[in-house]
Formats: C-alpha cells, structure tokens, sequence
C-alpha cells in the first residue's frame, strides 16, 4: 500500500506541527511536574500518556466527533472548562505535602506511573486546543476527494505523536538529571511550586477564553 499522503505535502504538515509542538503548554508542564518529582521512568509514562491522548483525538476526528463538539459552543466550552478544572488540580497537587523529593519507605515514587499516564491523557484530551489543532490543521493537509481520508488522518496523527515524542522525551530525561541536584528541600518546593502555578495560570486562561 503506498503512503497515503504525498512527500512534500507532509514534510510541509511535518515543520508546522514542530512550530506548534515546540510551544509550551499544558503537556509540556505535566511532564516537567511529574518528572521531577517522580523521575525519569514515571516522566516517560506521562509522555506516554499525551500520546494517548493524541490517538484518542486521532479516533474523534476520523469519527467526525471533533467537529461536532467544536460546532456546539455549549459542549465546546463545557469540554474546555472541564480540561481546565483537572489542569488546576494538577497544579494545585504540587502545594500538598506528601514528600516531593524522597522515595517513600516502600521504594515507590510520589506519583505512580499509573496515575502519570492517566493524567497526562486526560490532559491532552479535555485541552480544547487540540480539539481545535486537528480541526484547523489538518484538513490542510488532507486529500478529501480519496477515499482513504482516515489513513491520511493516521498518518498525520503518527507524525505529530513521533514530533510530540522527540520533543517531550528528553524533557524526562533533562528533568531527571536536573534532579539529582535538588538536595535542597526549600528550592526543589520552589520549582514544583512555580510548575504548579503555571498550570494553574493556564487553566484561569483557558477559563478566561471561554467564558469571556
């Protein structure tokens, strides 16, 4: 079967989606947050865990569920809102106190990979930009006079995930190195805080957008 999407055309998809990815948003947070506070293993889950959610809107928008959501404003906003509250209570998590930097007694890290990949997943699926990436971007470069238009959407899909992956892997990895250093309970407090608020400063503008 030959490559649904001719060369060029997706070497073009490919270099806009990098300008896209390459802006921090909320994936880019939860990845640092948790990776500094679990470490590298469980950093690499929750980079599994936004690429998850890129297949789940991989399936919406091959479905056409993307489009309905983004024409209705009232389930729109209810999706965004709702993306908005878990990414401030994710933010609001790194003010609680359950031992930030040490390993518990049983070996296992502040936050499991479980509940790493769950919540970077879920980030990524209620964060209505993505809603609104697949909508806007890729119909761009989408031949909708064939017939394979859902392997064309695969194919877009599986190059914003490897972007996505190349970009946020080694963000795990720099976060694990940076800390080894932060011995110091006061400044690793003062980094996971500041992650915090980031977060929940994007979920007030996501707010913001959609309510006034």
């Amino acid at each position: 079967m030959d490559f649904p999407i001719d060369l060029a055309t997706y070497g073009a998809f490919l270099l806009t989606a990098s300008a896209i990815v390459l802006t921090p948003g909320p994936d880019t947070l939860i990845i640092l947050r948790y990776s500094l506070s679990s470490g590298r293993n469980v950093g690499l889950l929750t980079v599994m865990g936004v690429q998850m959610g890129l297949v789940g809107h991989t399936l919406l928008a091959i479905f056409g569920i993307s489009v309905l959501i983004a024409s209705n404003p009232m389930v729109f906003k209810t999706v965004a809102l709702l993306g908005a509250a878990y990414i401030a209570w994710i933010g609001i998590q790194s003010f609680r106190e359950h031992g930030l930097l040490h390993v518990g007694a049983s070996g296992k890290p502040p936050v499991s990979g479980h509940k790493a990949f769950r919540d970077a997943m879920l980030c990524n699926l209620l964060n209505p930009k993505v809603i609104l990436l697949f909508l806007a971007l890729f119909p761009n470069f989408v031949d909708n006079s064939r017939d394979d238009v859902p392997y064309q959407l695969i194919a877009l899909s599986i190059g914003l995930m490897t972007i996505n992956t190349l970009w946020q892997a080694p963000i795990a990895f720099a976060a694990e190195a940076v800390r080894r250093w932060l011995k110091n309970e006061r400044t690793y407090k003062l980094i996971t805080h500041s992650t915090g608020i980031l977060m929940i400063t994007v979920a007030a503008l996501m707010v913001y957008d959609n309510l006034f």
